[in-house]
């Protein structure tokens, strides 16, 4: 019984080790995560602030940089649109690393249990034990004494 305890143990080192790496990899996918967004926040910043600056311009000049702005402003969608796909991927690989994670843990947490389980039971077979020796070492005395 006490391998099998210090077995459960060595099993449930490796799963905190394992929990670990998952939610260090899950914070990795929320750093990029929250990059990404603000590459996205920027650029759009960017495309806002430059149509309201061409707006503010004077009628004449406004067409020609209207112009220009149309001639590029695919190459901006195509950015936000790259942009928004990695987000939704990341989103997508991070609720997955959340599950990862949130199985790990139950998975700990039920080994731990049993680790307490087994530990108690282990005690009991000690007590029962020791209790029998006591028992036994007793009986011998009463017979020896009568």
């Amino acid at each position: 019984m006490k391998r099998f305890v210090w077995r459960l143990q060595r099993v449930l080192d490796i799963r905190e080790k394992e929990e670990q790496k998952k939610t260090a990899e899950l914070l990795e996918l929320t750093d990029k995560l929250a990059v990404t967004r603000g590459e996205l926040l920027i650029k759009q910043k960017t495309i806002e602030n430059i149509i309201n600056s061409i707006n503010n311009e004077n009628p004449k000049k406004r067409l020609g940089k209207q112009e220009f702005f149309l001639a590029y402003s695919y190459i901006s969608d195509r950015q936000i649109k790259k942009l928004r796909e990695k987000i939704r991927h990341l989103e997508l690989q991070q609720k997955e690393k959340i599950e990862e994670v949130l199985k790990a843990k139950r998975y700990k947490e039920g080994l731990k249990r049993l680790r307490t389980e087994a530990r108690l039971q282990f005690i009991k077979e000690q007590e029962k034990y020791e209790q029998k020796e006591l028992d036994d070492g007793s009986t011998i005395s009463f017979v020896r004494n009568h």
